[in-house]
């Protein structure tokens, strides 16, 4: 009786284990997203001491990864962009937007809007 049972429970287990594993094999494809911001210093000094390192510990405390800042930026075609450009990366807009609608990102920002003009925009990246 015991054998009667347990080829159908091994392809269940089976079947079951295989559905588990292609849901994680799907949660790490999942796309990044870019985000490209534009920043237009008006005063650099207290915006690299006041603002800056405030800035960079929040977007990495909140799930955010730097690719490129800097002010090295090169035109290729079209508008100029402005002198200083930030691109990060996040697992999702999700986790994006909860940075962008925290208490401590808008507390953040408010002490870099004294200094600088922000332009962003966001693309969300191929899944991996």
């Amino acid at each position: 009786m015991k054998t009667k049972f347990g080829l159908p429970l091994a392809i269940v287990i089976g079947f079951v284990l295989g559905a588990v594993a292609i849901k994680d094999v799907h949660a790490q494809t999942k796309a990044p997203l870019y985000v490209v911001t534009e920043i237009d210093v008006k005063d650099l000094d207290p915006y690299l001491k006041e603002y800056v390192p405030k800035a960079q510990a929040l977007i990495k405390k909140s799930g955010g990864r730097f690719l490129a800042v800097g002010q090295n930026v090169t035109a290729i075609e079209g508008a100029p962009p402005k002198k200083r450009v930030a691109l990060q990366v996040w697992d999702s807009m999700e986790t994006y937007k909860a940075y962008r609608n925290s208490a401590e990102f808008k507390e953040v920002r408010k002490i870099g809007n004294k200094y600088a003009k922000f332009r962003t925009f966001a693309v969300e990246g191929l899944p991996k």
